[in-house]
């Protein structure tokens, strides 16, 4: 159970990094839904491998192949089965791994719970599991366009250059003109430059992802345990190397007074609406209609093409200089992972609605 993601709209993924592929079994998708093969290609190549300077020089095709659950180009209610095959594994570049646990990965703790752990590339920890939650991502886009719901993120921090302003301060459309997927194009450049100055001396960095969920029809989310803030957040703490996670206004409202941080409701035209939306769009755990809007902290990539003390499977003091294809920095990579995250939250919610209404 602990390999799938969702209630209703529920996908179950398989495979590891240097195993034959990586694949997917997506349960609850509503029937009649379109399916745009290209368009779920093109979301697969934003997260692809060797798209940029910026990113591991790992050559992968990651062709999505779809085994069931589509006739004539539509979605027929039945399970949706998918995979994508692993063409360019280096695995001997991690046969230097097999008896030491690197730093901040989960070696470990793979070792201790399991007693056994696949040291090529990560097996299942490997952020390459994450082409199933694109492809099932991709899907969800698919069927949340017809409600018009649309999803965007962006880059908005690497180490400490950030862009300071809210999301609606800066045109989104901008976000795919760069490698680093930041829709400013002076701080884009900025980040990409101190991305290569550190990919230079072998190490890594983190930063910030933005998302920002525009349509979202008022109600969804439940009371207590299911409150939508909270599943947008489990979410998004399960990709590889994420950290944090705030909406609304997060830890910044933090310096504000309750009377300037409330959003004082009015009514436009017969629909009620915010003056301000400090919330993030959600209020009491359920959607108000206002724009959602979240950020993802994502630690430095743990893997470092440098020596690093560590100790090996027997508990002994030793060094450890890791080979192969690394990222230098997961953000550009990691955006259409948050955006297929928050997909598939909202449409698992918006079909959890859908069931509880009378």
């Amino acid at each position: 159970m602990f390999n799938s993601f969702g209630n209703i709209f529920r996908l179950t993924s398989f495979g590891e990094s240097h195993g034959k592929g990586i694949g997917g079994v997506i349960d609850g998708f509503p029937a009649g839904i379109k399916i745009d093969e290209a368009f779920v290609q093109a979301e697969l190549n934003r997260r692809k491998p060797g798209q940029s300077a910026l990113t591991t020089p790992r050559k992968e095709a990651d062709r999505v192949e779809f085994l069931s659950g589509i006739f004539d180009g539509k979605s027929t209610g039945c399970p949706i089965g998918f995979i994508v095959w692993n063409e360019n594994q280096h695995s001997a570049d991690y046969d230097n791994l097999k008896e030491v646990y690197r730093p901040s990965h989960a070696d470990y703790t793979y070792m201790t719970k399991y007693g056994i752990r696949d040291h090529r590339g990560g097996g299942r920890s490997s952020a390459r599991e994450t082409i199933s939650r694109v492809v099932a991502g991709a899907l969800a886009k698919l069927a949340l366009n017809q409600l018009g719901i649309s999803i965007t993120a962006y880059t908005s921090q690497v180490g400490a250059v950030k862009l300071t302003e809210n999301y609606d301060a800066y045109d989104l459309s901008l976000t795919e003109s760069n490698p680093v997927r930041c829709p400013d194009p002076e701080k884009a450049a900025e980040m990409e430059a101190l991305i290569a100055q550190v990919k230079a001396e072998g190490d890594t960095i983190g930063g910030v992802i933005t998302c920002v969920i525009k349509g979202c029809p008022i109600g969804l989310g439940q009371p207590v345990f299911g409150k939508l803030h909270a599943a947008l957040g489990s979410a998004m703490l399960s990709i590889n190397a994420a950290k944090a996670f705030e909406y609304g206004d997060g830890f910044k409202g933090l310096k504000m007074k309750g009377s300037e941080q409330n959003d004082i409701f009015y009514n436009n035209a017969g629909r009620i609406e915010t003056h301000t939306n400090h919330s993030g769009g959600i209020q009491g755990g359920i959607s108000n209609g206002q724009d959602i809007y979240f950020r993802v902290a994502f630690k430095p990539v743990a893997t470092v093409l440098m020596e690093q003390h560590t100790v090996n499977i027997d508990g002994r003091d030793t060094t450890l200089k890791a080979r192969g294809r690394h990222d230098p920095c997961v953000l550009p990579r990691a955006v259409p992972i948050v955006e297929a995250m928050a997909a598939m939250t909202i449409l698992d919610y918006y079909l959890i609605d859908r069931t509880t209404q009378l």
